[in-house]
């Protein structure tokens, strides 16, 4: 599952976690990687990624009567990840599902390493015991990994680990209905409304990016009203809310500040801005990066900023103001 920086994915992987758990059926786990971000010599990268997901089953409430990788040779870097999980899967009463958060953090041989152990488990899982299902979750398609190992590299042959994929989705925006419905919990809890005037602003400028909606709402309910319940949320209130997010630089914007500084981006984004985007090729993994970032959309053939905040993105010497 790949969808752009904060579109909710941690938390969809945090609640299906939870609901396989309480199903009684399976065992679940979720682990980030973000602590072995930058790890491309698979000899440190891959125990790490071990120590990690050891950690997670020791918090785990309902595996820490279990070891992960107790006895391991860790020295035994291309294999051990692997005889871990086979080990501590023939150890459960139930099916095991991992979902692996920040995988495109993983880089060079460590990135190789980790999808070949999970591959090789996975394909011969009638033989041994394996995880039953397990997710790669992230900002981009699994295809896009290959940016992340050496240009150099040679070919990987038919035995890529990128053949480890069964199914590859993302995870969309809000509907113009659904930034609505939440905003109508809000209400329902303190009474205070979102006028249809307000609820169509905060959708003009959004276009229901997850993150914009709520950043949104916080900074009318806390910053400029106070969290004062009584207080009237008005028109105006989204337009400076909007205007304060953008010139805070928040996270959010921040991060997108810095891929547009990424030649592979650049080499889309710049022709939208400079309005020569003379046509583009789909199947170009740049393009389809970019798209992936939640940058730029696809609208009826025409490329564009995906709302009008990021059609307005600045920082201390350069504005970008893309006609949306």
């Amino acid at each position: 599952m790949h969808a752009a920086r904060q579109s909710g994915k941690t938390t969809l992987l945090l609640d299906l976690v939870q609901e396989l758990n309480a199903s009684g059926e399976y065992y679940a786990i979720y682990c980030s990687l973000e602590t072995a971000q930058g790890i491309s010599d698979a000899e440190t990268g891959i125990p790490a990624v071990v120590r990690t997901l050891a950690g997670c089953v020791r918090l785990h409430p309902l595996l820490w009567t279990f070891q992960f990788a107790g006895d391991a040779d860790i020295g035994d870097f291309n294999n051990v990840l692997k005889l871990s999980l086979s080990l501590f899967c023939g150890a459960l009463d139930r099916p095991l599902a991992i979902m692996f958060d920040e995988a495109d953090c993983l880089s060079g041989n460590t990135l190789i390493s980790f999808l070949r152990q999970l591959r090789d488990g996975y394909v011969n899982r009638a033989m041994i015991p394996f995880i039953h299902s397990l997710g790669l979750i992230g900002m981009r398609n699994i295809r896009d990994y290959r940016g992340q190992i050496r240009e150099d590299r040679e070919s990987l042959g038919s035995a890529s680990p990128f053949n480890i994929i069964s199914e590859t989705f993302t995870l969309r925006n809000f509907t113009k209905e659904e930034t609505a419905k939440m905003y109508r919990q809000h209400t329902e809890e303190t009474g205070q409304l979102f006028s249809s005037q307000v609820l169509e602003k905060i959708w003009c400028y959004t276009q229901g990016q997850p993150w914009l909606v709520s950043a949104a709402a916080r900074e009318i309910i806390v910053k400029l009203l106070g969290s004062d319940p009584s207080a009237a949320i008005l028109p105006e209130h989204a337009d400076q809310a909007i205007q304060n997010i953008i010139l805070r630089r928040d996270t959010h914007i921040d991060s997108l500040l810095e891929r547009l500084k990424e030649e592979r981006v650049k080499k889309i984004v710049y022709p939208v801005i400079v309005g020569k985007d003379t046509g583009f090729n789909e199947t170009d993994d740049d393009y389809q990066y970019v798209l992936d970032l939640g940058l730029l959309e696809n609208a009826g053939g025409v490329l564009r900023p995906s709302n009008p905040v990021y059609a307005e993105l600045k920082n201390d010497t350069l504005i970008l103001l893309i006609p949306f």
